[in-house]
């Protein structure tokens, strides 16, 4: 029998993580659309409903790094496996749910399965995908996130037409269980992360952790998210009070700025792969140019078709600089710790999307939403700071302890 082609491999490892970061996506977001069906069944309050989706969010960003720790000692496929199987079949037992304190506790254990995707995924991938599709392989994955995102709202209002409430979570639940099976039937494809070769000195994974490069890159990602989401809370809002526009048009501002950010996560796959010398130059260009589309929305009044066009193209920059920035942390890693550094920095995600609402949403509040979008830019000029010291820092260890790496 002959060996698979690379690029055929590459496709089917792709294709089963990504539909499992697909649904880890999905199901983040499928709870919202039934707020309003769960006020009248269960009266309780929006806050209470809130707190589904922010359990659900903070149980996955505070175990991705003990996830991690053990991805890379004992392997990520089963934790892959046992993650997926655990997010699934806590979504569809949410259909049973005699109370909403049972759905708040399915929550709770769906986001503990939600917590082994990126350590696991990135594990996988950086093992057994081809070198010199890497950065394509960073870039198809984090677009199978924003299609989950994108995709789950309709899906659920879709499924409300034919069932209630519940059908529509069994249903949308039990997708999990094929993929579960699929994985299941072709883990010989995904292999694990290479360890660190025999006689290499070690280090414990806190240092690794908490040293300068790794702490850098946290920040980096945390500012990112920051940024981002102080544009998807307030954008529409920031629009509206500075120029009048209405709800609907500031909204499909909103959507073409989303939609650059997914198309450039794609884009910056490419890019990654092609320009390996010098990623941050292009990360930090990228980010200079959201900057300044930011600035000009949010200082000079402009046509609704303009607006429209520069919102893509703030998006599309931003999003193209994503992957280029995994890839900059998955080279800065050191062998056989890629499950624990990608479960801690990316805690840096959710905990930045929680960060920043509340403050800006003040700003707006006490009458300076002018200050908004620049404050989003300011916090992205920041990233670019961390991110240029992270990867100097980690050069500077490399030169310094070439022989150092992870203990388990």
């Amino acid at each position: 029998m002959e060996p698979e082609p690379s690029a055929g491999r590459d496709a089917r490892i792709i294709a089963l993580i990504g539909t499992g970061h697909f649904l880890s996506h999905f199901y983040m977001i499928c709870l919202p659309p039934l707020f309003l069906v769960w006020r009248q069944e269960f009266n309780v309050s929006y806050a209470t409903l809130g707190l589904a989706v922010s359990l659900m969010a903070g149980a996955t960003a505070l175990l991705q790094t003990p996830i991690g720790f053990w991805v890379d000692r004992w392997g990520a496929r089963p934790f892959l496996i046992g993650g997926t199987l655990l997010m699934a079949l806590s979504i569809s037992a949410m259909a049973f749910a005699p109370s909403f304190l049972w759905v708040l506790a399915l929550a709770i254990l769906s986001g503990v399965g939600n917590s082994v995707i990126h350590p696991a995924n990135y594990a996988i991938m950086t093992g057994s995908i081809t070198k010199g599709f890497m950065g394509r392989a960073f870039s198809l994955h984090a677009f199978t996130g924003h299609l989950g995102f994108a995709v789950a709202p309709p899906v659920i209002a879709l499924l409300l037409t034919v069932f209630d409430w519940r059908g529509a979570l069994l249903t949308v639940g039990l997708l999990g269980v094929p993929v579960v099976l699929a994985i299941l039937a072709q883990s010989g494809v995904l292999k694990d992360q290479a360890k660190p070769k025999h006689g290499e000195t070690t280090a414990s994974g806190r240092e690794v952790l908490m040293s300068r490069p790794i702490l850098l890159f946290f920040a980096f990602f945390l500012l990112s998210s920051m940024a981002g989401s102080g544009i998807q809370s307030w954008l529409v809002t920031v629009l509206g009070q500075l120029w009048g526009m209405p709800v609907l048009a500031a909204s499909t501002v909103l959507t073409a700025y989303m939609a650059g950010t997914t198309s450039g996560s794609l884009i910056g796959g490419w890019i990654a792969d092609k320009s390996k010398r010098n990623l941050f130059g292009m990360v930090t260009l990228l980010t200079l140019l959201a900057m300044a589309v930011l600035l000009v929305m949010g200082m000079i009044r402009l046509p609704e078709p303009l607006l429209l066009a520069i919102a893509l193209v703030g998006g599309l920059a931003l999003g193209t600089s994503r992957t280029p920035r995994d890839v900059m942390l998955k080279d800065a890693a050191p062998p056989g710790s890629i499950g624990k550094v990608f479960g801690f920095v990316s805690a840096g995600l959710p905990m930045g999307s929680a960060i920043t609402p509340v403050p800006l949403g003040y700003l707006i509040d006490i009458g300076y939403p002018w200050l908004v979008l620049p404050v989003v830019a300011g916090l992205l000029g920041l990233s670019i700071l961390c991110g240029g010291s992270a990867q100097e820092s980690a050069r500077s260890e490399r030169r310094a302890t070439p022989q150092v790496a992870p203990a388990e």
